[in-house]
């Protein structure tokens, strides 16, 4: 649906911010957006709500002075206001990380819609709710259409990835809005072209520890087991590749072709109690296509140099280069 209001001021001229509730997350973006050099109102009806947050904000500002902070960064930079609404007085995006109740989120959105200017966005941090779900309490023109999920990874201030995406009501264009301003608060954004109930990466976070609480619960592994395996295994890799790009690799260089069309019939085994979808055509080309499309025009020799160098990387980092701590 078409904006009946343009947002108050482009997404590179955004000045102060409006962290609603102060918890873990609420706190963790109040941290990062302050590290970016905006100015920060954060509201949280908590009674000693303040003094967990500037306690949250200084615990990570030594990590924040590690990722090179903006001139001007500064934790003084951060007000808690006494009330929603002169929160969001003079915001020009508004980040709520209320907790994960619909029918608070519902309403503080709702709330929210009321009190900010015309036109600003207004971001949940929901770890899984869709945002159509959340916006039915928002009344009048310019309210549900600017509500978008802006949903981080903890801790906020240093997990880079936030997934964007609307919901039925929402304006396209709040969602671009948004994407672009995540993108230069610092973010790597995945802006979702439909919604999707725990987005993309809580999915996968939730398959792998769905599989692992049903090993632990059925004896086959145990709780350090499950944690070696991927510390000592694919997290190696997926650090800074992909589990899509990393299977393309075991196809060697016939790349995810090969790999699908050699241990495809794999997907038939009991390897996890997930039901694995029909390898049609039509799934082999996306996933043939799409890794293409993640290489980039890299070689197999280069992709495996990069997977190589990376592996020596994090296990230097991680004191681990020269054999087991």
């Amino acid at each position: 649906m078409p904006s009946t209001t343009p947002a108050p001021c482009a997404p590179d001229d955004v000045r102060r911010i409006a962290c609603i509730g102060a918890g873990v997350i609420g706190g963790g973006w109040a941290a990062h957006f302050l590290a970016r050099g905006y100015d920060v109102t954060a509201w949280d009806p908590a009674s000693d709500a303040e003094r967990k947050l500037r306690r949250l904000v200084a615990a990570a500002w030594p990590a924040l002075e590690q990722t090179g902070p903006v001139a001007g960064a500064s934790p003084d930079r951060l007000t808690v206001a006494p009330t929603l609404a002169e929160a969001v007085a003079d915001a020009d995006f508004v980040q709520e990380s209320a907790p994960e109740k619909l029918e608070l989120k519902r309403s503080l959105l709702a709330q929210l819609a009321a009190a900010t200017r015309p036109g600003v966005v207004i971001a949940s941090s929901t770890s899984g709710y869709p945002m159509t779900d959340m916006q039915t309490g928002a009344a009048g023109p310019d309210a549900a259409c600017r509500m978008v999920v802006g949903h981080p990874f903890n801790p906020p201030y240093l997990i880079p990835l936030v997934e964007v995406v609307g919901g039925e009501r929402t304006d396209p264009a709040a969602v671009e809005w948004a994407a672009r301003f995540y993108g230069l608060a610092g973010k790597s954004v995945i802006t979702m072209d439909r919604e999707l109930p725990g987005f993309i990466a809580n999915r996968l976070q939730e398959a792998l520890w769905r599989e692992a609480l049903h090993m632990v619960a059925s004896g086959e592994a145990t709780v350090a087991d499950i944690d070696a395996s991927i510390t000592e295994g694919p997290g190696l890799r997926w650090a800074f590749m992909g589990p899509c790009l990393t299977f393309a690799l075991a196809g060697g260089e016939g790349g995810m072709a090969h790999m699908l069309d050699h241990f495809g019939p794999s997907l038939k085994s009991p390897w996890t109690r997930l039901a694995a979808p029909e390898l049609d055509r039509a799934l082999r080309d996306a996933m043939v296509d799409g890794c293409a499309a993640a290489a980039g025009g890299r070689t197999y020799a280069d992709l495996v140099a990069e997977r190589d160098q990376g592996v020596l990387d994090v296990l230097r980092a991680t004191g681990r280069l020269g054999g087991p701590r």
